[in-house]
C-alpha cells in the first residue's frame, strides 16, 4: 500500500481515517481542504486546485482524502487502494455539527491556517450537503465500480467496519471487502 485514495461526503470521517492511516503506515497524508482553501477561507481557482492535486498524485506515496473530482480519474489510476466511506446523511449532518462546535473559532488540523470553524457558515455547508447528497454518492459509487484492477476497493459503511479495517492495517494483514 503506497497510494490511498479516500472519498466520502462531508462528515463521513475522511480526515479522521486519513490521519489514523498515516499514523499506522507512515505514509504522508494530504487533505483536499488544504488544497481547496487558502488561509482566511480564500478559495483557490479550479485550475490551481487541479495543478496542486496532480502534483500530489504524481508522488510515490500518499494518503489523499477528499474531493476535487476533476482529478479522480488520474488519482484512481495511480492509487493501489480506494476507500469509500459511505455513511448515512443524518450521521454526517450530526458529525459536521459536532465538529463545528468542538472547533468553533479554531482551525481544524485538516485545514490551512487561519480557517477557523464558524457556526454561522453551517447553514451554507448543510445546504451543500443536502443538495449534493444523491449526486455525490452516485459519483463515488461509479468511481468504486470502475476502479482499475490494480486498485483494491474498500467500502466502509459503519464504525465497526472502519475499526476492523484499521485493525487489519495495524496488524499488517490484507483487507478487502467485496468489489462493486
Amino acid at each position: 500500500m503506497q497510494r490511498v485514495m479516500i472519498v466520502g461526503q462531508p462528515g463521513s470521517g475522511k480526515s479522521t481515517l486519513a490521519r489514523r492511516l498515516g499514523q499506522l503506515t507512515g505514509i504522508p497524508v494530504v487533505h483536499i481542504d488544504t488544497i481547496h482553501w487558502q488561509p482566511g477561507w480564500v478559495e483557490r481557482s479550479a485550475a490551481e486546485k487541479t495543478r496542486l492535486c496532480l502534483e500530489v498524485e504524481a508522488r510515490d506515496q500518499w494518503i489523499f482524502e477528499g474531493g476535487h473530482s476533476t482529478t479522480w480519474a488520474h488519482r484512481i489510476g495511480r492509487a493501489d487502494l480506494l476507500v469509500w466511506i459511505d455513511r448515512s446523511t443524518a450521521l454526517r449532518f450530526w458529525r459536521v455539527l459536532v465538529r463545528a462546535v468542538r472547533h468553533r473559532g479554531r482551525t481544524r488540523p485538516d485545514l490551512p491556517e487561519d480557517c477557523p470553524e464558524q457556526l454561522g457558515k453551517l447553514g451554507e455547508l448543510f445546504r451543500f450537503m443536502w443538495t449534493t447528497r444523491k449526486v455525490s454518492r452516485k459519483k463515488m459509487q461509479q468511481l468504486a465500480a470502475t476502479a482499475p484492477p490494480g486498485c483494491r476497493v474498500v467500502r466502509l459503511r459503519s464504525n465497526r467496519q472502519t475499526r476492523r479495517f484499521l485493525a487489519t492495517i495495524e496488524a499488517g494483514a490484507a483487507y478487502s471487502l467485496n468489489r462493486f
